[in-house]
């Protein structure tokens, strides 16, 4: 092999290998805050088997909106996310748009409540009630 190739085959070798994509996160995460609010709430309620349900539905300036109730269990087809005793709740289409999200609970002086952390979402309305992806 003459000098050139070897100085070729040497400098590929080297080159390091690029780094892997950062894959994004599946399901459903819940931040300490939502943990410890959910855990009051269903001892509140009496209900510590139950879940809380979160959904996507069309609706709102910007096409779709949120949707959280208490259910008592799952259905059929639910996926189901759990953290230190706390269930969430989710339907199969409605886990296609929620794919990543954390769920927070916020409390300031002017309100406190649940807030969805969505990396799908490609904009939301002045309220921000509603989202579009």
């Amino acid at each position: 092999m003459n000098e050139q190739a070897s100085n070729q085959t040497s400098q590929t070798q080297t080159t390091p290998a690029a780094a892997p994509a950062a894959k994004p996160a599946r399901g459903i995460t819940l931040h300490d805050s939502a943990v410890g609010q959910l855990k009051k709430l269903l001892a509140e309620r009496q209900t510590p088997d139950a879940g809380l349900r979160i959904a996507v539905r069309g609706g709102g300036c910007s096409g779709l909106a949120y949707v959280m109730e208490w259910a008592e269990k799952p259905r059929e087809k639910d996926k189901i996310f759990e953290r230190d005793g706390v269930r969430v709740f989710v339907d199969p289409k409605s886990y296609l748009y929620l794919l990543g999200t954390e769920i927070v609970y916020e409390s300031t002086l002017m309100a406190s409540g649940f807030k969805l952390n969505n990396p799908n979402v490609k904009g939301s309305c002045g309220c921000g009630e509603s989202f579009s992806v």
